[in-house]
């Protein structure tokens, strides 16, 4: 079990079984065991909204427990605290597969950090670039100084 932190102060576990894979499939429609495939793992990752209704679909007993609803949770969830649950979410699920499996989605995890890495370097160096001041400022003059029509 992993845990992590919200932004409202509130501390969640993360458990992943059958029971709780079988709650995400029929809550959300999600199978969380093509995670294996990584295109689960590029889904997720890409869409933080929905991200955070799985992590909120496998805190649910603890959340009703807390009166805590998916509106609440949601509010707490930004920043940071997507991030550490995103890691909880992975590392769980790591260890929910047996071993055959679990070297393939580590593999798979390792992957897409390391590309991920890569594209925030890649943005980086681009932002970085001093031309690119230049080439913006360029198209921006350019389109400025075109005639404009009205009512055509």
């Amino acid at each position: 079990m992993r845990t992590f932190t919200d932004n409202a102060g509130r501390t969640w576990t993360l458990a992943i079984n059958v029971d709780a894979i079988r709650r995400v499939r029929s809550q959300l429609e999600i199978d969380l065991l093509q995670a294996v495939e990584g295109k689960l793992i590029e889904r997720l990752a890409g869409d933080p909204i929905l991200l955070c209704d799985v992590i909120y679909v496998l805190c649910k007993p603890e959340a009703d427990q807390r009166d805590v609803s998916d509106q609440d949770f949601g509010r707490a969830m930004a920043g940071d605290a997507i991030d550490h649950a995103t890691t909880s979410l992975l590392e769980e699920l790591v260890d929910f597969f047996p071993q055959s499996r679990r070297a393939l989605l580590t593999k798979a995890l390792e992957k897409f950090r390391h590309l991920e890495t890569r594209a925030i370097d890649l943005v980086d160096k681009q932002l970085d670039d001093p031309q690119l001041e230049q080439r913006v400022m360029s198209q921006l003059e350019k389109r400025l100084s075109e005639p404009t029509t009205f009512g055509d």
